[in-house]
């Protein structure tokens, strides 16, 4: 799989040739959590990152985690496992969205120690949904409830934003046709606190670098 080319890559030129061992996680497509999608679709499957990311964490030669992102989103409960992984890393870790980082985008992209959006880049916030037969019942409308209140609490605590704010922005009904939510471009999600930088490739590596050197000379 993915996991096993990129492992293979770094293995080959032994970091020789680089500044510092950087692990590449790509989050792409839509994320697959406990039902498998339809075969034409571009999935990142929970099971495939979870070990990688356990993996970076225990090698000692992997100084740093790039988390890249281009996704629309995906199962609620697979990309909070995934986003409470990585925020749980002691390795430097750092996010760049590129293309979109929607839905439960939005917490895989604040999850790294630091986060960056390219200009053109895009990320929607909208409650949670569910596809499928849903009972009607007061109890429905509470879990729903509870975890939209776990996703605000995931985002506050690892960005910038308010939960006024994120609330906000996910109740707004003047944007999304036939839906509710709110879609910000790179520049309006770094002014609202929800991505710390705007900036590309060479940004997010320069910091990642910059956070790798400022841990090595802690440990000195």
């Amino acid at each position: 799989m993915e996991k096993e080319v990129i492992s293979a890559s770094a293995e080959e030129n032994g970091g020789q040739n680089t500044k510092h061992l950087i692990h590449c996680l790509t989050v792409i497509g839509q994320i697959e959590g406990h039902y498998v999608l339809a075969e034409q679709n571009k999935t990142t499957r929970y099971e495939h990152i979870i070990p990688a990311l356990v993996a970076v964490e225990q090698d000692r030669s992997v100084e740093g985690l790039m988390i890249i992102l281009n996704t629309v989103g995906g199962d609620v409960e697979a990309g909070l496992a995934i986003a409470e992984l990585i925020a749980g890393m002691k390795t430097p870790t750092v996010s760049l969205v590129v293309g979109g980082g929607h839905s439960i985008g939005v917490p895989l992209a604040v999850s790294a120690k630091k986060s960056f959006i390219v200009p053109s880049a895009s990320m929607t916030i909208h409650p949670v949904r569910m596809n499928g037969t849903v009972l009607g019942v007061p109890q429905t409308l509470a879990y729903f409830d509870k975890m939209q209140d776990r996703i605000v609490d995931f985002v506050t605590r690892n960005s910038n934003i308010s939960e006024g704010e994120l609330r906000r922005l996910m109740m707004n009904t003047e944007e999304l046709v036939l839906d509710v939510g709110s879609v910000v471009d790179g520049a309006r999600a770094v002014d609202i606190g929800l991505i710390d930088c705007l900036g590309s490739l060479g940004d997010a590596m320069d910091s990642l670098y910059e956070m790798i050197e400022n841990t090595e000379r802690r440990y000195i």
